[in-house]
């Protein structure tokens, strides 16, 4: 067993994978999130006795009890923050985050879908009109399906839970999966499986329950185990935002006493010899040393941590960026912009309106951002774009910015770390909302 788990967890492992699959629970409220999670993690012996004897009541386990930690969520029963767990089989290491399903938390969702290689959104079949082959999905289960997409979340899977609930879970099945399946087709997401469950009798989850709603394909467990993890921007140019500046390397040797720049590689690879431009101070620079997480000298690729030292002191400080010049040393290879048309999820009470100012946190460099224009919004139910002139809470919609200084922002759907801002309230430092540059 163990070094089957080992060659599972290498470069070389029999599904592929090197990294563990970071994935989130998310849909609508008390569609069995948090029981599912203690099911994975139960039945993957990932539970000590202490453990589960403490989320005992009245002879029988409370499930959600294992990922509900915090006081607030025990007395009411519900899940207000993020949760996350952890846990392996043979085939693969997991990092499960617990979003909330209540409206008002969509922002705590979207902070934990940001990061996620997968979602798995969980539909309440008990709730649903099941006998309607026509029958209307929740509101919060399209919303947090929208999200995930939006926010590049590369895998989506549906998980059709509480059909032992239901007085004919073949037609509920067979309905429900018709809905999923027509509304994931209008958004244009493409969702890698549907998979009928039973959180509580523990159907499906980890062991097959056969024949069970006429489905014969894999378990949840299973199709997370073949999950990809979520693709690196490294065919890109690069892009490094600088985090933090160690004047006093302890690594002296490797950096020849220069300072080191340090920060998660947001594009492209890293590696001696690339010609930089600073950004916003525009001094050229070439990269003579590159550092991994580790201190060892190696070329770095995108989503990993490296330390780089340039062939000149440069004024560079936290905030500032390292952009390609692919040409010498002539314009870099990501533009800076002072607008921006991007698609916004509000989640401030207070809603967005034209005129507001903002905070805008790009990479790690802040700078003051007006609403020019809100655009449209979106209609969850329709899917359609309305006019809107705002965008209330938990809104998806349109809106053109107009930033205060020019930032090296780009696409979204082209590289995530560039076309990614959050918007803060300038007075009471609240996240007010996630932005993504269309």
């Amino acid at each position: 067993m163990a070094a089957e788990a080992s060659g599972a967890y290498g470069h070389n492992g029999r599904n592929g994978h090197h990294c563990a699959l970071k994935f989130i629970t998310c849909g609508s409220v008390d569609d069995g999130k948090s029981t599912l999670i203690g099911r994975l993690l139960i039945d993957s012996r990932a539970v000590l006795q202490d453990q589960l004897a403490g989320v005992q009541r009245g002879g029988t386990t409370d499930l959600a009890l294992l990922t509900d930690g915090l006081s607030a969520e025990r007395e009411q029963g519900i899940t207000i923050d993020v949760a996350y767990r952890y846990f392996a089989t043979p085939a693969r290491k997991f990092i499960i985050g617990d979003a909330p399903g209540h409206e008002q938390y969509t922002r705590n969702m979207v902070t934990a879908a940001s990061s996620a290689d997968a979602a798995v959104v969980l539909i309440d079949a008990s709730k649903l009109d099941w006998r309607n082959p026509g029958l209307a999905l929740l509101p919060q289960t399209r919303r947090h399906a929208l999200l995930a997409h939006l926010l590049r979340v590369h895998s989506l899977v549906f998980a059709v839970n509480k059909l032992d609930a239901v007085a004919d879970p073949v037609l509920a099945y067979r309905h429900i999966q018709g809905a999923l399946a027509a509304f994931a087709q209008a958004a244009g997401i493409a969702v890698h499986a549907t998979v009928p469950i039973s959180a509580l009798e523990g159907w499906n989850v980890v062991d097959a329950h056969p024949d069970w709603c006429g489905y014969a394909g894999p378990t949840l467990l299973q199709v997370l185990e073949a999950l990809p993890n979520t693709p690196a921007d490294t065919a890109l140019p690069l892009a490094f935002p600088v985090q933090w500046v160690e004047k006093f390397s302890s690594s002296a040797e490797t950096s020849q006493g220069r300072r080191v720049l340090w920060g998660r590689v947001a594009a492209g690879t890293i590696a001696p010899g690339a010609a930089v431009q600073v950004f916003p101070g525009g001094q050229p620079a070439t990269v003579v040393q590159v550092l991994d997480h580790a201190r060892r000298p190696a070329d770095v690729p995108a989503g990993s941590s490296a330390g780089i030292v340039l062939d000149r002191e440069l004024d560079v400080s936290r905030g500032d960026w390292l952009l390609a010049t692919p040409d010498g040393f002539d314009a870099p290879a990501w533009p800076a912009r002072h607008e921006l048309r991007a698609t916004v999820a509000w989640m401030d009470d207070a809603p967005l309106v034209a005129g507001r100012v903002y905070w805008a946190l790009h990479g790690h460099r802040w700078v003051k951002a007006r609403v020019r224009a809100v655009l449209h919004r979106l209609d969850i139910s329709t899917l359609a774009e309305e006019a809107a002139t705002q965008l209330g809470p938990n809104a998806i919609g349109h809106v053109d910015l107009l930033l205060q200084e020019p930032l090296p922002a780009a696409p979204f759907a082209q590289a995530r770390v560039l076309g990614a801002l959050i918007l803060v309230d300038t007075a009471s430092h609240k996240t007010a909302g996630a932005v993504l540059v269309n």
